[in-house]
C-alpha cells in the first residue's frame, strides 16, 4: 500500500484512510528495510489544530510527518463538510491495539514504550505481553520532567532505543512535547516507526479508562475525559472550543479564495 494523497484542513495535510488501511501501511513500513530512518506518525485533533496556528515549530513537525491521521471526530466531520473526504477517525489510542492485533508467532512485533509514570509503564508492558503474545516489549522508559532540555538524558534514551532497535516506538509524552521530541531526534531514533499517541500507554495499563465505544463514535469522548480529569482538561477543551469557530471561518475564506476563478485581462471592462 502507498500513503494516500493528503487533503488539507486548517493547515494540516491529512492522509484520508480507514483504520485497516492505516495498519496495513504501518505493517508495510515495519516489514520494509528501505527507509534507513524512523518514520513517524501524528494523529491531530482539535487541540493540535489550535496549537498549530500559534506554534511554528509544531507546524513544521506536521509538515515533515510521514503519516497524519485524523484523530478527533470534529476533524473528520469538518473535513467532510469542506469536501476533503476523510473516511473515518483513526485515533492513536485505537491504532496501537489494532497494530498489535496483527502480531503473531511468524510475524512478531518488537515494541518500545516511552512515556507515562514508571509504575504505569511497567503495568502497560505486562498487559501488552499478556494480551498480545506476538508482541515483545523490548524496552521501556519513563523520562523525568524536563528531560527534553537535557542533552545527556536524550542521548541516554536514544542509546537505549538503539540497543534494542524496536519495530515500533510508542511515544506517550503528551502534545506537543512528544511530536517535537520525535521530530527533533528522528534521524537518531533507531526504530522503524514512531507513533505519537498521547495517553495510549496509560490506557494500555488500565490507568485511564477509555470512553464507551458509542461515545467515541459519536464524538463525545471529550465529555468522558473531562468527567475523569476536570482540573486538567476542562480549561483546554474550553479554549479549543472557543478557538474552533475562528479556524472554521478562516477555512471558509480560504476555500472561497481557492474556488474563485482567476480574472483574465479580456474580462476587464474598458472605460468608456
Amino acid at each position: 500500500m502507498t500513503v494516500p494523497q493528503p487533503v488539507e484542513l486548517f493547515g494540516i495535510n491529512l492522509h484520508p484512510c480507514r483504520m485497516s488501511e492505516a495498519v496495513d501501511q504501518l505493517c508495510g513500513w515495519i516489514t520494509s528495510d528501505d527507509a534507513g530512518r524512523c518514520r513517524y506518525v501524528v494523529t491531530p485533533n482539535v487541540n493540535h489544530a489550535v496549537l498549530l496556528q500559534r506554534h511554528p515549530q509544531f507546524a513544521r513537525v506536521y509538515a515533515d510527518a510521514d503519516f497524519v491521521l485524523a484523530d478527533g471526530v470534529p476533524i473528520v466531520l469538518l473535513a467532510r463538510f469542506f469536501g476533503r473526504g476523510v473516511p473515518e477517525r483513526v485515533a492513536g489510542s485505537d491504532l496501537v491495539p489494532r497494530l498489535f492485533d496483527r502480531a503473531r508467532a511468524d510475524w512478531p512485533l518488537r515494541a518500545y514504550l516511552l512515556g507515562a509514570r514508571p509504575d504505569v509503564n511497567e503495568r502497560a508492558t505486562r498487559a501488552v505481553e499478556s494480551r498480545w503474545p506476538g508482541v515483545q516489549v523490548v524496552g521501556r522508559d519513563s523520562p523525568p520532567f524536563g528531560f527534553e532540555e537535557d542533552e545527556a538524558e536524550n542521548a541516554r534514551i536514544l542509546a537505549q532505543i538503539a540497543d534494542v532497535h524496536p519495530d515500533v516506538l510508542i511515544v506517550g509524552l503528551g502534545a506537543p512535547k512528544q511530536e517535537l521530541w520525535v521530530h527533533q531526534h528522528r534521524d537518531r531514533i533507531r526504530a522503524k516507526i514512531a507513533l505519537c499517541v498521547g495517553a495510549t500507554i496509560d490506557f494500555l495499563a488500565g490507568e485511564k479508562q477509555r470512553a464507551p465505544h458509542w461515545m467515541r463514535r459519536s464524538g463525545l469522548e471529550w465529555v468522558h475525559r473531562i468527567a475523569l480529569e476536570p482540573r486538567r482538561l476542562s480549561g483546554r477543551y474550553l479554549r479549543d472550543g472557543l478557538a474552533l469557530p475562528g479556524l472554521v471561518f478562516r477555512e471558509l475564506r480560504h476555500s472561497a479564495t481557492r474556488r474563485r476563478p482567476l480574472e483574465r485581462p479580456s474580462d476587464r471592462r474598458k472605460p468608456l
